[in-house]
């Protein structure tokens, strides 16, 4: 079950864009909002979330809130998941029994 729900916070591409962006360092909503191009609104409830899903957290520094990655073994997952998706993308070469 908990797969699962792991797996449905990842399907949004916007939310994949934040942890990339994360991969560098902490970072305030309003940095990432615009590292990714989006709205703060938008970056705020996709930040909420991860954060929900323990992917991200976060810390205070007088009014401003920074974002940081909870677990970092995400970016793992996701490079694995890149890389199957770019293997999937080159032409494999046709089998000899195809080419007749």
């Amino acid at each position: 079950m908990l797969h699962a729900e792991l797996c449905k916070v990842l399907t949004d591409p916007k939310r994949l864009m934040l942890l990339q962006a994360l991969r560098h360092g902490d970072q305030c909503v309003g940095d990432l909002a615009n590292s990714v191009g989006m709205s703060f609104p938008n970056a705020s409830q996709h930040l909420s979330v991860l954060r929900h899903a323990g992917l991200v957290s976060t810390r205070r520094e007088g009014t401003t809130v920074y974002y940081h990655l909870a677990e970092e073994r995400i970016l793992d997952a996701c490079d694995i998941v890149q890389a199957i998706v770019v293997d999937r993308m080159r032409p494999r070469p046709r089998k000899e029994s195809q080419r007749r």
